[in-house]
């Protein structure tokens, strides 16, 4: 029976793994958000209006359901590392009040529960503080989080600390904070305490990771999300505790810990190290971007599959471990696949005064998108959306189709057009009946789905009176 649990346990690591992957991929479509415009006229512009969650994150909700799941299996992998695991069972027999000398009776259902509920409170308080602060510091940099040194900057540091999790340094807090974070406190205050302090008390494993989380949130600059992503990675590392403590007698023990542990390390820092590529992705082509990206899931799978040599006492890890390995490359082949499919794309019109100009006395209804090469919401525009070939042919019959490039410091022309709309980001799409009066309500402020891309334009060629002759 206990075998049985094992290989159950295994194949959930592998699930976890591979839906973390999954879901990562899936949030890939737009990291960095509406970008605020730095550069327009030498002066730093307002960010993005958009300022909720949705637009923090990606733009999209189902960008942002992918994201957050990615965190919530994040959270649960960190439960699986050296300096935590071991610990479970006796945070799971403190719930109980076993470890109390006082205590002697089968404690109650519901106080286990309310320990455990008390210990994901503390998590989260913790957690989430330290999201909203990353935020809040990440705000006030402002634009200086969109200047290309920045960018490499911050992979520097995401890669520093997953070079921690390979085990070439050891990340340490001092001895007084871990100290005074391992004691122990009875009753409710000391589950509450126990979820408060975890993060010191595990640092070493731990603390890498939730820094480079930290930096990544900074970027964002919304407190909001700062704070339910940390909130969604609480509800990762104790969910887990608080269902085995509530199923504490009824389960077979856990997997012994071993070397394995070591590995799931391991797997966080390569974790670690994709993020890095993804945050210089921007500073290359769209091609060489995602070719780098594809290279470094081959790298994390054929390490983590078949070069390292951590072992196990059970059979299945072994099968874990090369599962984990072919997620990589599968993942690699679906970011190259697109590159060697490209379909036709919308012919954008460069803006000038006189294409502009040309395009109100067209009669056609304007579709205008302000756009730059930096912008990585505006290359999954690019390839998820002005590629669909319904968006293309609606857009080469019914519509005049014009690109204002931000990518640069802009010309008087373009600077006018950005004040003209009111433009605080990118990417930007104005739709404009004919004679160029916008459709404010139209207006796209985030990445969208192709569909709801369609019925924009749809909404505006029948608004405009646009039969399609």
């Amino acid at each position: 029976m206990k075998r049985i649990v094992v290989i159950l346990f295994y194949c959930l690591v592998l699930m976890i793994v591979c839906a973390n992957v999954a879901a990562g991929e899936k949030s890939i479509a737009g990291e960095f958000g509406a970008t605020s415009i730095e550069n327009v006229s030498g002066n730093e512009m307002p960010a993005a209006k958009s300022g909720d969650a949705a637009n923090a994150a990606d733009g999209s909700d189902e960008n942002l359901l992918g994201m957050m799941l990615s965190i919530f299996l994040g959270g649960i992998m960190l439960n699986l590392t050296p300096c935590i695991y071991p610990l479970i069972p006796v945070t799971i027999s403190y719930f109980g009040g076993r470890s109390s000398s006082v205590e002697t009776q089968s404690p109650s259902m519901g106080k286990v529960a309310a320990h455990a509920l008390l210990y994901i409170i503390g998590l989260a308080v913790t957690n989430s503080m330290l999201g909203v602060v990353a935020a809040l510091s990440g705000k006030m940099l402002g634009a200086v989080l969109q200047n290309p040194v920045t960018l490499v900057v911050v992979a520097a540091v995401l890669i520093g600390f997953a070079l921690s999790m390979f085990g070439f340094w050891e990340f340490r807090l001092p001895a007084s904070i871990t100290g005074a974070a391992a004691k122990s406190y009875a009753g409710y205050f000391g589950s509450i305490f126990i979820g408060l302090t975890v993060g010191l008390v595990a640092a070493p494993c731990v603390g890498p990771f939730v820094v480079g989380l930290l930096v990544w949130v900074a970027t964002k600059g919304s407190p909001w999300f700062g704070f339910l992503v940390f909130l969604v990675l609480s509800l990762g590392m104790g969910v887990p505790l608080f269902i085995l403590a509530l199923l504490s007698g009824r389960i077979p023990s856990l997997p012994r810990s071993g070397e394995w542990m070591l590995w799931v390390r391991k797997l966080m820092g390569w974790v670690m190290v994709l993020m890095a590529v993804y945050f210089i992705r921007p500073l290359f082509s769209e091609v060489l971007g995602a070719v780098l990206l594809a290279l470094a899931f081959i790298a994390a799978g054929v390490h983590l599959g078949w070069v390292d040599s951590t072992r196990a006492g059970f059979r299945a890890f072994s099968w874990v471990k090369k599962g984990v390995g072919v997620c990589g490359i599968i993942t690699a082949a679906m970011l190259v696949w697109p590159l060697m499919v490209v379909g036709e794309s919308i012919h954008w019109q460069a803006y000038s005064e006189k294409v502009f100009e040309d395009a109100k006395n067209s009669g056609k209804p304007i579709i205008v998108d302000f756009a730059a090469d930096w912008c990585v919401p505006c290359r999954e525009m690019e390839k998820r959306v002005f590629r669909d070939p319904a968006v293309v042919e609606n857009a080469g019959k019914y519509f005049a189709m014009i690109r204002v490039d931000l990518t640069e410091r802009a010309n008087r022309e373009t600077e006018r057009m950005v004040r003209r709309f009111n433009i605080d980001g990118v990417p930007t799409v104005v739709f404009l009946k004919p004679g160029g009066e916008e459709r404010q309500d139209l207006r796209v402020l985030e990445l969208m789905p192709k569909n709801r891309f369609l019925l924009r334009m749809d909404d505006l060629r029948n608004s405009a009176g646009n039969s399609g002759k």
